[in-house]
């Protein structure tokens, strides 16, 4: 990703009116200020908190911005800034210089640790309540050497199985086999990015074969060509290029393309593409768990990688202990309702996660129950580029010569302290 912030919405919550305009020269900033001037005091408390949020995440934050200043408008005439931030673009800009950083943010797990490592993440007060309202492995998380660095805010960052109703049951999305015999059968197709190693994991999660990061915090271990294991790594890539082979199967970026089109039954993909499937399919639209898939005559449960949102607080905000109200204000039980019904991402708070509304999602309760079979996204940056060439020979069957030798070759990239 690129290292930026993205130009977007500066939503500034102040008075009584909405007024929208223009700011800068290098990137156009909307903005909008709604009252929280205290009237009833001489003399009261200014409060300017800035949040980094995602750009689909502007009317969510304008709507708790207007909310938390009208419950604390006896205490302090209150300022919140939204500036668009793409999560996975977080770490690289805080870290680039905290001092011109968000007084909250957004992040997800796997960069918390190098925020906290990198002292840009305040070390919050209350933690084992919010522990206690939070799903364990939720907290855990946002948890460095047993400090916790911020605040969960959603449950759902995996990927799990979208189906049609038309052409599948309930029964058949169990098997990897039956949707891929049942989508060549009509002339359809199963669909799924294995250009992406995150995605590609899902088919090893299960298997005893294991890739992460080393405790430097930059290489990886690896042995997806393991020779000894029950299920070897040239049992999984032979499996993956029968699959590959498949008629009822495509390896593409482009899913909701292909249900457009009506050429794509199922597919693999997260929660931040319910809506559009939802209404594509219709009446028909339903989710699942990943299915099992048969590797060298053993069912094996597809996995996922399973990651959290959370709100992290700048150690040198100067309003640190505001932005921390702030954090745990959006964080709460209440909140993470509203994002649901804003965002219909899947809380982290557990009461929030018992509401009927959360209930009745398909996908939610999809990746909630996906998440049985999940890890944590914990690699070095040499994984990335090795395990796109190697799941697109896979879907293509295009390793030349030796298996063995290419899985090698390519486990030894995963591996290595410098970019191959």
């Amino acid at each position: 990703m690129r290292k930026r912030v993205l130009a977007g919405i500066l939503a500034v919550i102040m008075a009584g009116s909405i007024m929208t305009g223009c700011a800068g020269t290098k990137k156009t900033e909307n903005k909008s200020s709604v009252s929280g001037e205290n009237k009833n005091k001489s003399t009261s408390e200014k409060v300017e908190l800035t949040i980094w949020a995602g750009k689909e995440d502007r009317d969510y934050i304008k709507t708790v911005s207007e909310n938390f200043i009208s419950e604390h408008k006896s205490e302090a005439d209150i300022i919140i800034k939204h500036t668009d931030m793409v999560e996975g673009e977080c770490r690289s800009n805080l870290l680039g210089d905290v001092l011109k950083g968000a007084d909250v943010y957004t992040t997800t797990d796997g960069d918390i640790s190098a925020i906290a490592a990198g002292g840009a993440a305040d070390p919050i007060e209350d933690a084992e309540t919010v522990k206690a309202e939070n799903l364990e492995a939720a907290s855990n998380a946002v948890t460095v050497n047993n400090t916790m660095y911020g605040y969960p805010i959603t449950a759902d960052n995996g990927y799990f199985l979208y189906y049609n109703k038309k052409y599948l049951n309930s029964n058949d999305v169990k098997s990897l086999e039956k949707i891929l015999s049942v989508a060549a059968k009509n002339n359809k197709k199963f669909a799924m990015d294995w250009t992406s190693g995150w995605y590609l994991y899902s088919f090893y999660g299960q298997t005893g074969l294991k890739v992460g990061l080393n405790r430097d915090g930059v290489t990886n271990y690896c042995d997806w060509d393991s020779k000894n294991k029950s299920i070897k790594g040239i049992d999984v890539a032979k499996a993956l290029i029968k699959i590959g082979k498949n008629k009822g199967f495509v390896n593409t970026t482009d899913w909701l393309g292909g249900i457009k089109k009506g050429k794509v039954i199922a597919c693999v993909s997260g929660i931040w593409d319910e809506a559009a499937i939802k209404k594509m399919y219709g009446k028909n639209y339903a989710a699942a768990k990943l299915p099992t898939y048969n590797c060298n005559g053993k069912k094996v449960q597809m996995s996922t990688y399973f990651g959290y949102k959370m709100l992290g607080v700048n150690p040198y905000s100067k309003n640190k202990e505001w932005a921390h109200k702030f954090a745990r204000y959006i964080s709460n039980e209440e909140n993470q309702k509203l994002r649901f019904e804003m965002r219909g991402q899947g809380p982290s708070n557990i009461n929030a996660g018992k509401s009927d509304e959360v209930k009745k999602s398909q996908a939610v309760q999809a990746i909630l129950e996906q998440s049985k079979w999940s890890e944590l996204q914990r690699l070095g940056g040499n994984f990335w580029t090795p395990a796109t060439k190697l799941g697109t020979a896979f879907a293509n069957d295009s390793v030349k010569g030796d298996l063995q030798k290419y899985l090698d070759k390519t486990v030894a990239q995963i591996k290595a302290s410098v970019v191959q």
